[in-house]
């Protein structure tokens, strides 16, 4: 499964990055400008993106070495020494950057892409860096003497053509393999679907003579009908066959002189179409699932009516057993009071009033399953960017009650495959919980202290900690829906436990009377295999 990839270890991922960078590069180095890598179709710094937004930014270095390595493989190095550095150092920062700003928490980018806005953010951001990179590059080729002055414009729109297209390739079908749980499967009418591309594409080249591409928006159809059918994950499939095949067939078919501004153009429009029909579709369906969900929820809540009444209607639920194995707890505790002679029924008795124990918990475990969690959406994400984003969302609060924060983030964490919103809800459910404690407790000012780290099970730990009064005595040995607050209900705590089990985690409380404690264990995401 893709997902193992993520539990490589860091040297072997890096080694495969760096063979797959330069296997690409060899594999689209046709039509170049002059001897240098320009081309019409340059995938590798999609696959930079990839890696950068998945396994973290302690790769940066590769990105600047994977350059250098594919001049002197593949190129013998065509350029002086000092212009190699340059070139190299321009394309490294320049997608370096890209992908920093793509990783911000602020950004809230998801490397799933399940939204048109995650999508958007990736290739707004690939755009803008390619045409840095291009700038950079080919002036830097013109100040070192390697290009006429003249050619400036022509090579940096080829260059930040190529660049573009081979992100807006490369890196949604790759990150989509690799994050979303559902893969891939081909059935029936993907292969028509396919089969319909590679017709379009036979059509497109048989009445494709001295560079003319009459034809070439017969492609939309095929890419369109994969799009509208199945959404993203599998548009990105017949994109990335139909920009292989146009390769191809430029390559071995149509060689010689091109247009090459046409034929870029083509391609971009042809995959940035795919992307944002696919795009729409699943962000639709993400909707619709949604409302049948929030539909199912109130409709479920609805003959509650209110927060009391659920109240209400949790206390005579579990009354009722509860009440009846107090009785014949009761009559248990008489029997045995009798003598030598006890009833003799004295052991159905007992079991009867475990039996009514377990209903009680049942009922229990019936209600918390009253509102279900939505587990789709789930994707690798650092742990950095949900404690982030989870302290900017309570800043607010954090700030009007004076209560400061200590973050210590161990490096080098493994991300976590998760629900970015679900888990950032747990964490402003604790830290709302620990302003609360702390205002409560009379202090004029506080302190909540978050770390991270790896735990020797290798799963990622989350500790809270604040300084208020802490759990009252025994406090973390009760069910969680019990609160510590003269007027809670305690479903906060549960509902967090609940989204952590969920993730397939753990939760404890702890802490003493310095402050409560709260831990949390969530898998690193190479252990959803």
């Amino acid at each position: 499964m893709a997902s193992r990839v993520f539990s490589l270890p860091v040297p072997v991922v890096g080694l495969a990055f760096l063979v797959g960078y330069v296997a690409l590069d060899w594999m689209t180095f046709i039509e170049p400008f002059l001897p240098f890598g320009i081309t019409p179709w340059n995938p590798p710094p999609g696959l930079g993106f990839v890696l950068i937004l998945l396994f973290g930014q302690r790769f940066l270095p590769l990105l600047f070495l994977a350059p250098l390595l594919a001049d002197l493989v593949l190129r013998g190095l065509p350029m002086p020494w000092p212009a190699e550095i340059v070139t190299v150092a321009v394309t490294g920062a320049g997608y370096a950057l890209g992908a920093h700003v793509l990783l911000r928490p602020e950004t809230r980018f998801n490397p799933a892409l399940l939204s048109m806005r995650d999508l958007a953010w990736l290739l707004g951001v690939a755009a803008v860096s390619a045409a840095a990179v291009s700038i950079a590059y080919v002036g830097a080729l013109v100040l070192f003497g390697l290009m006429p002055a003249a050619d400036f414009a022509v090579a940096a729109v080829q260059f930040w053509g190529g660049d573009a297209i081979g992100i807006a390739v490369v890196a949604p079908a790759a990150l989509i393999f690799l994050t979303r749980s559902r893969r891939f499967v081909a059935g029936v009418e993907t292969m028509a679907q396919l089969i319909a591309v590679l017709a379009a594409l036979g059509v497109v080249f048989a009445y494709a003579r001295q560079g003319h591409f009459q034809l070439f928006y017969i492609l939309f159809l095929p890419i369109v009908w994969m799009a509208v059918r199945g959404g993203l994950g599998v548009v990105t499939i017949g994109i990335l066959v139909a920009q292989i095949g146009l390769v191809l067939g430029i390559t071995f078919y149509l060689p010689g002189d091109i247009n090459v501004a046409m034929f870029q153009a083509l391609m971009l429009v042809l995959a940035l179409t795919g992307l944002a029909a696919g795009a729409l579709v699943d962000e639709h369906r993400s909707t619709e699932m949604q409302l049948r969900l929030h539909q199912e929820s109130q409709a479920r809540l609805a003959r509650l009516g209110s927060v009391g009444e659920l109240a209400a209607a949790i206390a005579h639920e579990i009354n009722q057993p509860l009440t009846a194995a107090g009785t014949y707890s009761r009559l248990v505790a008489e029997g045995l009071r009798q003598g030598s002679s006890p009833d003799p029924d004295l052991a159905d008795t007992a079991g009867k009033a475990a039996a009514q124990v377990a209903r009680a918990g049942e009922v229990v475990r019936r209600l918390r399953a009253l509102i279900r969690l939505d587990q789709a959406g789930r994707a690798p994400v650092a742990v950095e960017r949900i404690v982030k984003a989870s302290l900017d969302l309570s800043r607010l609060e954090l700030d009007r009650h004076n209560v400061a924060t200590d973050v210590r983030i161990d490096a080098d964490l493994p991300p976590v495959m998760a629900d970015i919103l679900q888990i950032e809800q747990v964490l402003l459910n604790l830290l709302r919980n620990s302003i609360e404690a702390i205002d409560h407790s009379g202090r004029t000012s506080g302190i909540v202290s978050i770390a991270a780290s790896r735990a020797e099970t290798g799963e990622v730990e989350l500790k809270v900690k604040d300084n208020g009064p802490g759990f009252p005595d025994g406090f973390a040995d009760l069910p969680l829906l019990t609160s510590s607050k003269d007027d809670g209900l305690g479903i906060g705590l549960s509902l967090c436990r609940s989204i952590v089990e969920a993730h397939g985690g753990r939760f404890f409380l702890g802490g003493g009377p310095g402050g409560a404690e709260v831990r949390i264990l969530l898998p690193a995401a190479g252990a959803h295999g």
